[in-house]
C-alpha cells in the first residue's frame, strides 16, 4: 500500500530542477544543525500526516559524525518527507518547500529545491559568524542567491524564546525547542492536528517544565501560521484523504518490519531466535528493536565484535535455535568465515546486510547498494547460499519471514539484502494478520534409527537438524570436509566433489521453492526492461509508470530473489530489446546479470550517497529509448 502519482520533475539544462508542481503531493524538506532535533521534527510531522490519512515515504539524511562542529556544513543534518493523496512510493525527488534553521542548511539543501519553491529561514541563525562558518561570503539572502525561489523570513529563535519564556527552563532548553516551534508552523500549513504531538512531549516529559514550554513552542509556531495568513505570506495546504485499503496501519521503518518479521518468521517455524550483532550503522537499530522483544522468544546479545557475533549465532542454531545476526558492509566481511563454516557445517543462519556507502568506512550513514557481489560471492571456495533483498520499509517484514523459511527448509545460511535508506525510511504500513501466513513448521530429528548427520532430504537436499543431547543422535560436524552421510572429516577428492555438487544443487533447487520472476510495470516483452534491486524500486516503478503514460514502451522488472534467480528471469529478460539495469553501485548486478545472461545489458549507475531519483530513471530511459 504505497500511495503516490505525481508529473515528471525533470531538470533545465544547466541542470537544476524545473519548478513543476504536483498537485497530489509535496515534497518538504527539513535540515539544520545536527543538535537542533531535525529527525525528531520530521519523525513528528510524519506521524501527524500518516494520522491524517495521507500517503507519506520519508529519508532521514544525517551526518555521520557524532557531534560534528555547530554551525559548519558538515554538521547538517536533514529529513524529507513526501506526502500526498495518492500513492507515495519515493521520498521525492526535489522539495517543493525547505526549511531551514541555519545558514549550513541553506547551504547544502538550496540548490536542490525547485525554481519557484518556497525556502523558511530562521533569520535568528543568520549571524556574520554563521554565515562564515557555512561558507557563504555574503548573506545570499541580499546578493540574489536566492532569486528563484520564494524565500520566508522568520526569527525563529527569537520567537521559541518569547513563547517559552513564562516557563522555568534555560535559554538553552527554550532554544532546544525551536525544533517544535517549526513543527507548529508547518503542521498549520497542511493542516495538521497538534495531538499527536502533545501527547509524544507529555509522555516524553510528563508534567515538568520542559514539557510546558515544548508544548507552547508548538502551539506558537501554528498561531503564527494564523497570524501571517492575513498578510498571505506563508500558504496554506490541504491535501485529500487516501483511501486505504481497510485494515490498522501504522507507520514503519525499514529496520522495525524488518525485525518484526524475523520474529514473525521464527514463530512461522515454531523456534526461538537468537539474535548477535555488534553495534554499526545503519544496522544497529535492529539489536535495538529486538532487544525490545523477549516476551516473543527473542533472545539477543551485543558480541565484543563481529566475528564473535557471527560464531555465537552459529552456536545457537546448533542447539536448534534460529540464530540470526546483522551488521553493514565491513562487518559482513569480518563474518564471512563464519558464514563459509554455517555453510560447510548446513546449518541455517540468517544474516542481515544494511548496506551503507563504502570502502572501508566510507560514508557510514549513507545509503548505497555495493555489497551484491560481497553476499553472492564474497567467500573463500565455492561456498553458494540464498540472497534476498528487500524493496522498502514494509517490505522487509515479507523478506525476513522468507529468509527464515528459506534458512530452515534447506538447513542454509541465507543474506537478507537492506541498505540505510530503507532501514532508516518510513512509510504507512498495513499490519498484517498471521493467521494469513501458512506455518513452516521445523522439524528437529529425534529419531535414532539410520541416522547419518549428513545423510539429504530427498526434496531439498538438507540435512537433519538435531539438537545437541538428543539421545542416541551423538555426532560431529565442523568446518573440515565431510563424509558424504556419515559426517566423518575425508580427504577423499572424489567425496570433496561430491559433496560441493551437493552444496550447489541444494541451493540452485531453491529456484524451484521460489515465485516466477513477474514485470511491476508494462508488458512481458518490448523495446525496454528496466530492472532493479533493493530500495531502488519506488524511483524506478514511478519512472516507468510516467514513461509508459508519455506513450513509450518500457516496461519495470524488480528482483527479490537475488541468487538463486528466479527460473523464468533469463528467458523474461531476453523478450526485450534492451535491458537497463539501474542501481546505486558500479554495476554489480549489471555485471552479475551479464554473466547469467550472456547478452548485452547497460546501466544507469550512481554511487553517490543518495538514493536513485525519479528524473534520473526518466532520462536514462529516454537516452535509449529516443534514438
Amino acid at each position: 500500500m504505497n500511495l503516490q502519482t505525481d508529473p515528471s520533475q525533470g531538470e533545465s539544462s544547466d541542470g537544476a530542477p524545473l519548478s513543476e508542481a504536483d498537485s497530489d503531493s509535496v515534497v518538504v524538506r527539513f535540515a539544520g544543525d545536527s543538535g537542533d532535533g531535525i529527525q525528531l521534527l520530521g519523525g513528528q510531522f510524519s506521524q501527524a500526516t500518516a494520522l491524517d490519512n495521507n500517503s507519506l515515504a520519508t529519508f532521514p539524511d544525517f551526518p555521520a559524525e557524532i557531534r560534528a562542529p555547530t554551525g559548519t556544513t558538515y554538521g547538517v543534518s536533514a529529513f524529507q518527507i513526501k506526502f500526498g493523496s495518492r500513492h507515495i512510493r519515493t521520498s521525492g525527488d526535489a522539495p517543493d518547500v525547505l526549511v531551514a534553521l541555519n545558514p549550513a542548511a541553506l547551504k547544502v539543501n538550496y540548490e536542490q529545491v525547485l525554481r519557484g519553491g518556497l525556502i523558511i529561514l530562521d533569520t535568528g541563525s543568520f549571524g556574520e559568524r554563521n554565515l562564515k562558518k557555512a561558507g557563504f561570503e555574503v548573506d545570499p539572502r541580499e546578493d540574489g542567491t536566492l532569486k528563484e525561489y520564494r524565500t520566508i523570513e522568520i526569527d525563529i529563535s527569537a520567537l521559541t524564546l518569547e513563547a517559552t519564556k513564562p516557563f522555568d527552563v534555560t535559554q538553552k532548553e527554550a532554544l532546544r525547542a525551536k525544533n517544535l516551534w517549526t513543527l507548529g508552523l508547518v503542521d498549520w500549513m497542511y493542516g495538521r492536528s497538534l495531538d499527536a504531538t502533545e501527547t509524544f512531549i507529555t509522555r516524553k516529559f510528563g508534567d515538568s517544565a520542559i514539557s510546558q514550554a515544548n508544548i507552547a513552542a508548538l502551539k506558537a509556531g501554528h498561531a503564527y501560521g494564523e497570524t501571517a495568513e492575513v498578510s498571505g505570506d506563508i500558504p496554506q495546504t490541504r491535501l485529500g484523504e487516501v483511501k486505504f485499503e481497510s485494515g490498522e496501519y501504522r507507520l514503519v521503518s525499514g529496520a522495525e518490519a524488518l525485525s518484526w518479521g524475523l520474529v514473525a518468521g521464527c514463530k512461522l517455524a515454531g523456534i526461538d531466535m537468537t539474535f548477535c550483532s555488534y553495534p554499526i550503522t545503519p544496522s544497529s537499530p535492529i539489536l535495538h528493536i529486538l532487544s525490545r522483544l523477549k516476551n516473543f522468544g527473542v533472545t539477543t546479545f551485543q558480541a565484543e565484535d563481529e566475528i564473535a557475533a557471527a560464531c555465537s549465532a552459529l552456536g545457537a542454531s546448533y542447539t536448534g535455535k534460529m540464530g540470526i545476526t546483522a551488521s553493514s558492509g565491513p562487518g559482513i566481511a569480518l563474518k564471512t568465515e563464519a558464514i563459509g563454516l554455517a555453510i560447510s557445517t548446513e546449518l541455517p543462519l540468517v544474516i542481515v546486510d544494511t548496506q551503507r556507502a563504502g570502502q572501508s568506512t566510507g560514508l557510514p550513514t549513507k545509503t548505497e547498494q555495493s555489497d551484491l557481489f560481497l553476499t553472492v560471492w564474497g567467500r573463500n571456495a565455492d561456498a553458494p547460499m540464498p540472497v534476498l533483498s528487500a524493496r522498502s520499509p514494509g517490505d522487509c517484514f515479507e523478506t525476513a519471514i522468507e529468509a527464515v523459511r528459506l534458512a530452515t527448509k534447506y538447513m542454509t545460511p541465507v543474506f537478507l539484502l537492506s541498505d540505510g535508506y530503507i532501514a532508516n525510511a518510513a512509510e504507512p504500513w498495513l499490519i498484517p494478520s498471521m493467521s494469513d501466513y501458512e506455518p513452516f513448521p521445523v522439524s528437529h530429528r529425534t529419531d535414532p534409527e539410520g541416522f547419518q548427520p549428513f545423510s539429504r532430504d530427498d526434496e531439498t537436499l538438507a540435512r537433519p537438524w538435531v539438537k545437541p543431547g538428543t539421545p542416541g543422535l551423538m555426532h560431529r560436524i565442523g568446518g573440515i570436509e565431510k563424509a558424504d552421510g556419515s559426517g566423518n572429516i575425508s580427504y577423499d577428492p572424489d567425496n570433496h566433489q561430491l559433496m560441493t555438487d551437493l552444496r550447489f544443487a541444494k541451493i540452485d533447487g531453491i529456484a524451484n521453492d521460489i515465485p516466477a520472476q513477474t514485470v511491476e510495470s508494462g508488458a512481458e516483452k518490448g523495446k525496454l526492461a528496466v530492472v532493479g534491486w533493493g530500495s531502488t524500486y519506488g524511483p524506478i516503478n514511478r519512472a516507468v509508470t510516467r514513461m509508459l503514460a508519455e506513450g513509450y514502451d518500457v516496461s519495470h522488472i524488480h528482483i527479490r530473489h537475488i541468487w538463486p534467480l528466479p527460473a523464468n528471469l533469463i528467458d523474461l529478460l531476453h523478450d526485450f530489446d534492451e535491458v537497463l539495469v539501474a542501481e546505486m553501485n558500479k554495476g554489480q548486478m549489471l555485471t552479475f546479470l551479464r554473466s547469467q545472461c550472456g547478452r548485452p545489458i547497460e546501466g544507469h549507475l550512481k554511487v553517490n550517497g543518495q538514493p536513485l531519483t525519479i528524473h534520473e530513471v526518466q532520462d536514462a530511459i529516454r537516452a535509449r529509448l529516443d534514438k
